[in-house]
């Protein structure tokens, strides 16, 4: 469906050459011995060194200049609302700033701050139908925003689920949020949900929106959702205790969140490593919120618990990129063939104390971003809101032309 200047997806053969740093995003691999990406028609159809790919009729050639290339950042817990407009902070433009932030999808965890928002079961499903619709015929700066997330209220039964997923809706807003919030009326709708291939996201730690209740280690251990929304909380956080029983407890996502609290999310990923499970953990903003809008949010969450929580930041990636992929079954976060040609292509910020670009991350400065692709278009060139990079990457002219 055709988006922001009348195309999705690029119409020819996009050819990366000198990337000096290729980010994987899995973990079993995160850096790959390669410096060259090629995609075709917005999927990426080899990765390798430049000598032993197919680099021919070129439409767009990028020159990366030595940079790093990562796939695009992947925002695991947003609440949108309409268009690129947020009521919760009355600002426009939110989307798109945040893509110059390196985001190329967002997914929702419900519209709650839709003024009026309908608590009926007719209505409920309505708003996420329009939000699911809406979403997909509008990318606010290309940015893919996964939308349609309802909030679960009492009185709603199994054909309630059937008719969503029906009608295109793949995900449930945050559990607890509405009038739903006891372990074992949850844990039902959460299974009507998964049946007909709903992903369910729980709701964590202290009320957040009016309406919205204290939701427990327990309450989330017996709903059984897909995803730990915001262990860290949003913004008040589990004791640590609680946090290390849901980290102990179930095998769901672990959701760390920049609107929450920073030494509990620093907990969980410590109890995840210990645990040797850093698959489950995802990373989110949980914006627009009280606290604003973070455009910059995924990279700040990336070099603080890299730099604080001493993983490698090249871990922190996957955890941004190609866990959030295989969790919530994206064709995007993932350098490999056959995946979305999400980019984005970044750099050490002048004068970081790092040495390069993953260093300057592990001490905790953010990197600058030269570009930013989605599905193998240019959508972004240097961030308006990242510190300047050291490096840029620049277009080649090429004789090509899109078929």
């Amino acid at each position: 469906m055709a988006g922001p200047g009348g195309q999705d997806q690029q119409k020819g053969r996009m050819v990366i050459r000198n990337i000096g740093l290729l980010l994987s995003g899995k973990l079993e691999q995160p850096i790959l011995d390669a410096d060259c990406v090629v995609a075709e028609h917005g999927k990426i159809v080899a990765v390798g060194r430049a000598g032993l790919c197919d680099t021919g009729n070129a439409t767009i050639e990028i020159d990366a200049q030595g940079a790093a290339l990562t796939p695009g950042l992947i925002d695991s817990h947003v609440h949108p609302v309409f268009g690129d407009w947020t009521p919760r902070q009355n600002q426009l433009g939110w989307i798109e700033s945040t893509l110059n932030g390196g985001v190329t999808t967002m997914i929702s965890a419900g519209e709650v701050h839709m003024p009026g928002r309908p608590r009926d079961i007719v209505g409920l499903k309505a708003l996420a139908i329009t939000a699911q619709r809406a979403y997909q015929n509008f990318k606010p700066g290309g940015v893919k925003v996964l939308g349609g997330a309802p909030v679960i209220e009492q009185g709603m039964v199994e054909s309630d689920f059937a008719e969503l997923a029906a009608a295109g809706v793949s995900l449930l807003g945050e559990v607890g949020l509405g009038s739903v919030k006891a372990g074992y009326e949850a844990r039902e709708m959460v299974a009507w949900a998964r049946k007909y291939g709903i992903q369910s996201t729980i709701h964590t730690g202290g009320p957040s929106v009016p309406g919205s209740g204290y939701i427990d280690a327990d309450t989330v251990l017996e709903a059984d959702a897909d995803i730990i929304g915001h262990i860290n909380g949003g913004h008040t956080a589990l004791p640590l205790r609680q946090i290390r029983c849901l980290c102990e407890g179930c095998g769901r996502g672990i959701e760390i969140v920049h609107n929450g609290n920073e030494l509990a999310g620093l907990t969980a990923l410590r109890y995840a490593r210990e645990l040797g499970q850093m698959e489950r953990v995802i990373l989110g903003t949980d914006g627009p919120a009280g606290s604003g809008v973070q455009p910059l949010g995924i990279l700040r969450m990336i070099a603080m618990l890299s730099s604080l929580g001493d993983v490698p930041p090249e871990i922190m990636f996957c955890a941004a990129t190609g866990n959030t992929a295989r969790l919530r079954k994206l064709d995007c976060g993932i350098i490999e063939p056959g995946r979305a040609a999400d980019f984005v292509i970044c750099d050490r910020a002048q004068h970081s104390a790092g040495t390069d670009m993953l260093d300057s991350v592990r001490k905790g400065d953010l990197p600058g971003i030269g570009m930013v692709i989605i599905d193998g278009m240019i959508r972004c060139h240097r961030s308006r809101n990242t510190p300047p990079a050291e490096r840029v990457p620049v277009v080649v002219e090429t004789q090509a032309r899109p078929e």
